[in-house]
C-alpha cells in the first residue's frame, strides 16, 4: 500500500508498518544498484558536503525519505576509507527549526579547527507557500556527532536578488574563507555571489561575481569555485537554457567555465565558453572536494529534478555517480575513473577481433554490473561500436558515425521508457580513426568514458533482468577492436 503524504511530511509522521512496507518495495526493485550510493529509500538528489575529514571521506547527500518525490529534504550521511566502499551513517541534518523547516537544502563543508563545518540553505516557507531562504551551519566533531548553528549565519537575500539564492560552497584562500552561492537576479536570470568571513560565523557579502554570461538562463544552481593547474574554475547548473544542436538536450544543463583565477578583490571572473561535464541523460548537481594526495575528486547526481523514473513505482529514486578524477587538458575538463574503482574487479575476459558488416558474441561478455573497456581502430565501416544490457528485444549502444563524425549512446530500446519528451539518444561531434569507451554498468546505469574521459555519458537505463549481453559490430565496413571486460 502506497504511503499517502503531504509534501512536507516528516519520517516520524510515518508509521513503523508504513516505512516497513516501503523499504520492503524499495528492496524489491529489479534496478537496485550494486555499486553506487543509493538511498535506502524515497528520493536522493545533489551530493552535499563532499569531503575529507577525520581520516575519512565523508558525503551528504539531499533526501526525502518518505517516497520517490520531491519532499521534506533531510541530509543523508555516509563514509568511506577508499571512495568505494560507503558506509550508511544515518540521517545527518533533520529540517525542522525556523530557518529550515521547509527542508535542508543543498551545501558543501570545511574542515576548520579540527571540526567539519556543514554549509547549507535552510528553505523555509509562509502560510501563503512565499519561499525565504536562510544560510545555515552545522558543525561535525571527531566523534561524528552534528549539531546546528542556533541560527542562521546569512539571513537575509542581499538587494537585486529574488528568493531563488541557495547552494553555499565553501572554500579557504589566503587565511580568508568564502562562499559562492547559486541565485536569480530579479530580472529573472541567473549568477553566482561571493561571500567572505575570517571565522566562518560571521559573513560579508561581497557582490555578485562577474562573468561574460550575464543572460544564461533563469537560475545557476550547485555553484563550485576551485582552482586547477593554475586556473580558475566554476562549475554550477544553469536552469532555462534552450537545446542547440548536440548541447543542452536535457530539462537542465551541468557544466563549467575555466578561466584565470577568480579576482576575488573585484569579483571578475575571465573565463571560456560554457562547457557541459556529461553529454548523457541523467547528470546534474555535481560537487568536487579535494582529496589528501590533491587531487580534485567529482561526485554527480545521477539524475535530473521533474522527471518521473521507473523506480518511482518501488518507493525510490536515483543513485550518484562514481567518482571522477578531474584534471585540465586542452582547455577542458577531463573525467577519469578514480583508480581506487580497480578495487571492485573480479573475474576477467578478453576478446580481440576484426568484424565486418556483423555483430557478434564472445565467450564471457556478459552481465548486469561491470566494467568494460573497449577500444576500436576504424578500417571501412560507416559505423561501429556495442551493444549491452542486450536481449532480443533490448539493447543500450554506444557506437562512433563515421558518416557523421559523431559519437552516439542511444537507449531507444533499452528497457523501460521514461523522460521521452528529451529524446533517446545523445551526441557529441568528433573525428575519430581509434576510439575508446570505457563502461561502468550496473543494474540501472551506465557511464561511459570516452577516450580518456575527454567526455562522459552519464544514464540511467532500466532493462529487463535478463537483459545481460554485450555485442560488439561493425556496420557497412570494417572495423577492429580489442575489450577486456572485468565482472563486479
Amino acid at each position: 500500500m502506497c504511503y499517502k503524504k503531504k509534501k512536507y511530511s516528516r519520517l516520524e509522521d510515518m508509521s513503523e508498518q508504513e516505512w516497513n512496507q516501503l523499504v520492503s518495495r524499495v528492496n524489491s526493485c529489479p534496478w537496485r544498484q550494486t555499486f553506487h550510493i543509493q538511498p535506502i529509500s524515497g528520493l536522493l538528489n545533489d551530493p552535499n558536503g563532499f569531503s575529507f575529514y577525520n581520516g575519512e571521506y565523508h558525503l551528504f547527500y539531499q533526501w526525502h525519505p518518505l517516497g520517490p518525490s520531491h519532499g521534506l529534504k533531510y541530509w543523508y550521511h555516509t563514509k568511506s576509507n577508499d571512495l568505494v566502499n560507503w558506509e550508511n551513517v544515518g540521517i545527518g541534518l533533520e529540517p525542522g527549526d525556523y530557518f529550515d523547516s521547509h527542508g535542508a537544502y543543498s551545501g558543501s563543508a570545511i574542515e576548520h579547527n579540527q571540526n567539519l563545518y556543514l554549509f547549507y540553505t535552510g528553505n523555509t516557507r509562509d502560510e501563503n507557500l512565499v519561499r525565504h531562504p536562510y544560510q545555515c551551519l552545522a558543525v561535525m566533531n571527531l566523534n561524528g556527532d552534528i549539531s546546528k548553528f542556533e541560527k542562521p549565519i546569512i539571513e537575509e537575500v542581499p538587494k537585486g536578488y529574488t528568493e531563488h539564492f541557495r547552494d553555499p560552497k565553501v572554500w579557504k584562500e589566503a587565511g580568508r574563507f568564502y562562499a559562492v552561492i547559486g541565485a536569480q537576479r530579479t530580472d529573472e536570470t541567473g549568477c553566482t555571489v561571493l561571500y567572505s568571513s575570517v571565522d566562518l560565523i560571521e559573513w560579508m557579502f561581497e557582490g555578485e561575481i562577474k562573468t561574460k554570461l550575464d543572460n544564461f538562463g533563469y537560475m545557476w544552481e550547485c555553484p563550485d569555485y576551485f582552482e586547477l593547474q593554475n586556473n580558475g574554475v566554476l562549475l554550477f547548473s544553469p536552469q532555462g537554457l534552450k537545446a542547440s544542436g548536440e548541447n543542452y538536450r536535457n530539462i537542465y544543463q551541468s557544466g563549467y567555465l575555466i578561466g584565470e583565477k577568480l579576482d576575488l578583490q573585484h569579483k571578475v571572473f575571465n573565463h571560456g565558453s560554457f562547457i557541459e561535464l556529461d553529454k548523457g541523460f541523467d547528470f546534474y548537481a555535481a560537487q568536487t572536494m579535494e582529496d589528501p594526495n590533491g587531487r580534485r575528486i567529482l561526485i554527480g547526481w545521477m539524475g535530473l529534478p521533474e522527471i518521473n523514473y521507473p523506480t518511482d513505482e518501488n518507493g525510490w529514486a536515483h543513485c550518484l555517480t562514481i567518482p571522477r578524477e578531474i584534471s585540465i587538458h586542452g582547455g577542458k575538463l577531463k573525467q577519469s575513473p578514480i583508480l581506487e574503482l580497480k578495487s571492485l574487479r573480479k573475474t576477467e575476459f578478453n576478446a580481440a577481433d576484426s568484424i565486418c558488416n556483423e555483430t557478434k558474441r564472445y565467450d564471457g561478455f556478459s552481465g548486469v554490473a561491470y566494467e568494460l573497456v573497449c577500444e576500436f581502430e576504424n578500417g571501412s565501416a560507416a559505423e561501429f561500436g556495442i551493444e549491452f544490457r542486450a536481449n532480443s528485444d533490448e539493447k543500450t549502444i554506444i557506437k562512433y558515425d563515421a558518416v557523421q563524425r559523431k559519437v552516439i549512446l542511444d537507449r531507444t530500446l533499452s528497457g523501460k521508457e521514461f523522460g521521452l519528451d528529451y529524446g533517446t539518444t545523445r551526441a557529441f561531434d568528433i573525428y575519430l580513426e581509434k576510439i575508446k569507451f570505457h563502461l561502468f554498468v550496473d543494474s540501472s546505469s551506465v557511464e561511459i568514458f570516452v577516450n580518456e574521459g575527454v567526455e562522459v555519458f552519464t544514464s540511467r537505463i532500466f532493462p529487463s533482468e535478463n537483459s545481460i549481453d554485450i555485442r560488439f559490430f561493425a556496420m557497412d565496413g570494417k572495423a577492429s577492436f580489442k575489450a577486456v571486460k572485468w565482472d563486479y
